[in-house]
């Protein structure tokens, strides 16, 4: 769930107007307040035009998990604290923030959503010596060469968006059409998509969005035929007028919208669309049943978020779990938390998390989190059905 970055257009945009930018139970910290501490740094985009909604969740999760972490001890007695930066979904940002964090002696770092943030940031951590967890971003190439240095709860794109063909596929989608904005994260999506269809005879048509407004999107689709329309473009803008748009052309009536990237997960897509944002299946990293862990983190989450979490918040929450484990384990030397990555074996709120190095990844990876492909309910859009798992 990495959907890159779209320019703010509309007062949609502006994370003033959503109901998902009310504060947390306790504000980012952006400084060192305790001298003892052990500190984390923190990447999240937390004004936009990053996607402020996923990044207050998965800061929701950081901070509930460091509290916890307090409240059990801290690392060896000493508090961890986590040291907050809004990268804004702007790569720039990131770098600057990275250099910053790791000036300010943080034993490593975590976090950040947006894809191409997070593998410029974990480009420059990797050149700094800094271990750093990604929590959310799921692109495949996160470092530019490969590097024990850098870690990711998220699964990689390849994996999360194979299953999604494969849904596509058993519910009889042979013809895909994809809402295209330019990005090598959608590039990237777009490709696994083909190579996953083709095979089977399935085919995957780009249409371009610099180029089409929603309305010329619906005529370019009557002439496709076809039967999908993934949506590989910002959130809200142009996520939401497509929608829209497709959902009241009657040529398009039978016509499946799919989301793969993820942006019907938080509520605020259904505050902006109702019931017109329903049944647009999604991929979505949680398990069928949370465990007991999970059960406690998804209860203290909602109070905390005043709303249900997304796997984004449990994403960050995971992160922090990991990291804790290593430092208690490994002692705070940033090469001692590099090297210890191997050797986690951590229960977190959707399994057991270990890394390893699958096939085409340069990182070490958690292979594999829970992967669901899911839709929000038309006769109660605030309720997911699960239409597939992987």
């Amino acid at each position: 769930m990495n959907t890159p970055p779209s320019p703010p257009s509309s007062p949609l945009s502006s994370p003033l107007s959503s109901p998902l930018s009310s504060p947390l139970s306790s504000p980012p910290r952006t400084e060192r307040t305790d001298e003892s501490a052990v500190l984390i740094g923190a990447l999240a985009p937390l004004t936009r035009p990053g996607w402020v909604a996923a990044g207050r969740h998965l800061l929701a999760g950081l901070e509930l998990a460091v509290a916890d972490v307090n409240g059990s001890g801290g690392i060896g007695g000493r508090p961890l604290e986590l040291v907050v930066r809004d990268t804004a979904a702007d790569p720039e940002k990131a770098v600057a923030a990275v250099d910053e964090l790791a000036g300010l002696g943080v034993a490593a770092l975590a976090g950040e959503y947006h894809s191409v943030v997070a593998r410029t940031a974990a480009t420059r951590a990797d050149a700094l010596g800094l271990p750093y967890l990604c929590s959310s971003a799921v692109l495949d190439a996160l470092t530019e060469q490969p590097t024990e240095r850098v870690a990711r709860i998220a699964p990689a794109q390849s994996h999360g968006w194979r299953i999604y063909a494969d849904f596509l596929r058993g519910a009889g989608h042979s013809r895909i059409a994809v809402a295209a904005d330019p990005s090598v994260y959608w590039a990237s999506g777009t490709h696994v998509l083909r190579e996953r269809l083709a095979p089977h005879g399935g085919t995957v048509a780009a249409l371009d969005m610099r180029t089409l407004t929603p309305t010329t999107l619906c005529d370019a689709l009557v002439d496709s035929g076809a039967t999908a329309l993934l949506l590989l473009v910002g959130h809200p803008d142009p996520a939401v007028p497509i929608v829209r748009a497709v959902r009241h052309d009657p040529r398009l009536a039978d016509i499946l919208i799919g989301a793969p990237a993820g942006q019907p997960e938080l509520a605020e897509w259904a505050t902006l669309l109702g019931g017109d944002g329903a049944a647009i299946p999604f991929l979505r990293y949680l398990p069928e049943r949370l465990g007991p862990l999970g059960a406690r983190v998804e209860a203290a989450l909602t109070e905390r978020l005043a709303q249900a979490p997304s796997f984004v918040a449990f994403e960050g929450y995971d992160t922090i779990t990991v990291l804790a484990d290593v430092l208690r384990s490994h002692g705070v030397d940033r090469t001692a938390v590099a090297e210890a990555w191997p050797q986690v074996a951590v229960e977190g709120t959707r399994g057991e998390i270990r890394f390893s190095r699958p096939p085409g990844i340069d990182i070490r990876q958690w292979a594999w989190p829970p992967v669901q492909v899911v839709d929000r309910d038309p006769s109660a859009p605030e309720r997911f059905r699960v239409l597939h798992t992987g």
